[in-house]
């Protein structure tokens, strides 16, 4: 499964969403999506089609994984001012910075992906994690977990 990455600056960017609070064990992701994806057309002032999928991890949470500790999983699009907020929507400001970029192409439901980029591609690439939003784009070639779909993974770096 060895993918590129490619290394981007990312400048700070505006979303509006909802959020649940899930772990590994219990996932929740579906139910979000669920709520979110009905109320869509109610988010004003959006900035291109793409979803994104973001989830918020506490420090030390990949240092001592485990399925069970909990995250914060977001169902975002970005948008160029938080006015007018609908009723039910958060905003909220993902802040800028580096990020390792992999082009995945599977179903979402594969976790492969993940265990290679914590397990291998990050321990040798002169990385490490920073303390900031985990994220996927999900553009218009994705397909939930269709192994045709297609979506960026953007994990946040700095250097060792």
């Amino acid at each position: 499964m060895p993918l590129e990455a490619r290394i981007e600056t990312l400048a700070e960017k505006k979303l509006i969403g909802q959020k649940l609070k899930m772990n590994l064990v219990n996932n929740r992701t579906g139910a979000l999506w669920g709520q979110f994806m009905p109320r869509l057309g109610t988010i004003q002032n959006r900035l291109g089609s793409d979803k994104i999928s973001m989830q918020i991890y506490d420090p030390g949470y990949f240092q001592n994984f485990n399925p069970a500790l909990e995250f914060v999983k977001w169902a975002a699009v970005e948008v160029s001012d938080f006015e007018p907020l609908p009723d039910g929507m958060l905003p909220f400001t993902l802040p800028g910075g580096q990020y390792a970029v992999f082009d995945y192409k599977g179903s979402s439901a594969d976790s492969r992906i993940f265990h290679y980029i914590f397990g291998t591609w990050l321990p040798q690439s002169g990385y490490q994690l920073d303390n900031r939003p985990h994220f996927e784009v999900l553009g218009e070639k994705y397909k939930n977990n269709d192994p045709d779909s297609e979506e960026e993974i953007w994990i946040p770096i700095k250097g060792k």
